[in-house]
């Protein structure tokens, strides 16, 4: 009787710190860190002081302008290599009064997933350690660590079960956790929807740090978690996710067209024909714009004969011809997606190394009528000509993601009615905040404002997944949670009408707003 006495009492004092522990506290530092110690090994804790410390933070940064001595820097890094894990950081996390913030794959736009803007105490939970495709050939569902990339799902799949495919983005290096948290663009999304879309179970871990599946953490967490910035409302450890059938050959394409050879005629009819129900969803017509040439990159779920003939009689103007064409399985063409080149081995997918390379900064863009000719030319001649280091790189929707063949109800909210995506970009060398970065930044600003005749109004949408300060950040209360309508001014840009039931969501399962970060959806209150 005694020995349960105690053991309830126990539970029930567990409880009340699992449900008041993030109340305004004086706990220091060295608490969490002793309690990180006491329930996990410590070989998986780099602090400060560590010799190790900068080398782990910057394993999968991508933007070394986030590497600085001016960025906010976490007390310390946690390398997860076991869910037990996540569940004791979030733990002593909550108890002690320090935040967490998760990252896999490293490609957060302005890397919330590794440092804080305002100065405030937190840890890094970084899931690389986590990673894992568990496929069964024959199936149409695999289960995928948070931690995995793009390209470890790709080969995982297209090895064990090459007759299928999930319908991911162009780079391999992104980590599914983040590209599913944000929505996820894909390559097919026109027949396949976002990455949200096509997932059918999840593991997360929530504030209270247990473990949840669908069926425990119900719908509606199920469903913002998909697409509705994941890191809101706890860490998801792995996804489910639908598999759908693929062709044994794909044909894929690249195309180039300067502005002297007409590329903006090409790019006037392309962003007509995406409407056009011949223009089969099989299909996909990505492009990439760039000083002075448009790069139209074709990926074809079927052979080249059935390519040429359907883009001859859709889209001529691109010149598609049969020599033109690369014929391969679907891991060999997201390898050649990714590299530009057919001599690379699909194994080269696996590689996670980082290259912090030139700064950049990224912006985002939804448009819902053609721009037209006169439009591109000018774009050209004004904005793309003047900057080497800049590029637009344009997305087709097609005004119906997903079509008749998935649930598309998820919170990505960008999928009637939309063209195209446009995700901006400016690169430069070699500092975070001098010349090059005011010139370039300088360029990206203005090409921006030049689009605002052109895109989405009212609000203009953006992208969750290229994640953008500049569209607002979350005022945090003296009660210490964020603000719902300082919320409003970037969420309804990325979630549109989806943000009032994100925040209804967040409320229930985070309502003392533990899982924050400056773009994280606030508490509806």
């Amino acid at each position: 009787m005694a020995a349960s006495r105690k053991t309830a009492l126990a539970l029930a004092f567990f409880c009340f710190l699992c449900c008041n522990a993030f109340l305004p506290t004086s706990a220091s530092s060295d608490s969490f860190l002793q309690c990180l110690s006491s329930m996990m090994p410590s070989g998986l804790v780099f602090q400060q002081s560590s010799s190790s410390f900068v080398s782990v933070l910057q394993s999968s940064v991508q933007n070394p302008k986030f590497v600085t001595n001016t960025t906010v820097r976490p007390l310390c890094i946690i390398t997860a290599s076991d869910v037990s894990h996540v569940q004791a950081a979030v733990r002593c996390g909550r108890w002690n009064g320090v935040r967490l913030r998760m990252r896999s794959g490293g490609h957060d736009y302005e890397g919330l997933s590794y440092r804080s803007v305002q100065p405030e105490v937190f840890a890094v939970l970084d899931l690389a350690k986590l990673r894992g495709v568990h496929v069964i050939p024959g199936e149409d569902s695999a289960w995928v660590d948070a931690g995995t990339t793009l390209g470890e799902l790709y080969y995982a799949v297209g090895t064990t079960n090459p007759g299928f495919l999930f319908p991911g983005g162009a780079c391999a290096t992104v980590g599914v956790s983040g590209f599913i948290s944000g929505g996820g663009i894909g390559l097919m999304m026109r027949k396949y929807g976002v990455g949200g879309d096509n997932v059918v179970d999840a593991k997360i871990v929530n504030a209270n740090g247990d473990v949840l599946d669908r069926a425990g953490m119900g719908e509606d967490l199920f469903w913002a978690i998909r697409g509705g910035g994941g890191e809101s409302f706890g860490v998801v450890v792995a996804w489910r996710v639908k598999l759908s059938k693929v062709p044994p050959t794909v044909t894929v394409v690249n195309t180039i067209k300067t502005l002297e050879q007409g590329a903006a005629d090409v790019l006037a009819k392309w962003e007509t024909i995406i409407l056009q129900p011949a223009f089969v969803p099989d299909l996909t017509v990505r492009v990439v714009l760039q000083v002075r040439q448009a790069f139209f990159q074709t990926l074809f779920l079927g052979g080249c004969s059935d390519l040429v003939t359907t883009l001859h009689n859709v889209f001529p103007e691109l010149g598609v011809t049969a020599a033109d064409c690369n014929e391969m399985s679907w891991l060999r063409a997201m390898t050649f997606i990714y590299f530009g080149r057919t001599d690379v081995p699909a194994e080269a997918l696996l590689n996670r190394t980082n290259n912090l390379g030139n700064y950049f900064k990224s912006k985002s863009d939804y448009v819902r009528r053609p721009v037209g000719k006169a439009t591109w030319e000018s774009l050209y001649q004004q904005w793309l000509s003047r900057n080497g280091g800049g590029q637009m790189i344009l997305e087709p929707h097609g005004a119906a993601v997903g079509g008749a063949n998935t649930l598309t109800n998820s919170p990505y909210p960008h999928r009637r009615g939309v063209l195209y995506n446009i995700q901006y970009g400016s690169n430069w060398c070699c500092d975070a905040n001098g010349t090059n970065a005011a010139a370039a930044l300088g360029w990206l600003n203005g090409l921006y404002g030049f689009m605002q005749p052109f895109v989405s109004s009212n609000p203009r949408e953006a992208f969750a997944n290229y994640r953008d300060l500049d569209l607002g950040q979350n005022v945090v209360g003296q009660d210490g949670v964020s603000s719902f309508w300082s919320g409003r001014v970037w969420a309804q840009r990325y979630f549109m009408g989806n943000y009032w039931r994100l925040a209804a969501v967040k409320s229930m399962v985070d309502p003392s707003d533990y899982f924050r970060n400056e773009q994280s959806i606030p508490p509806f209150r």
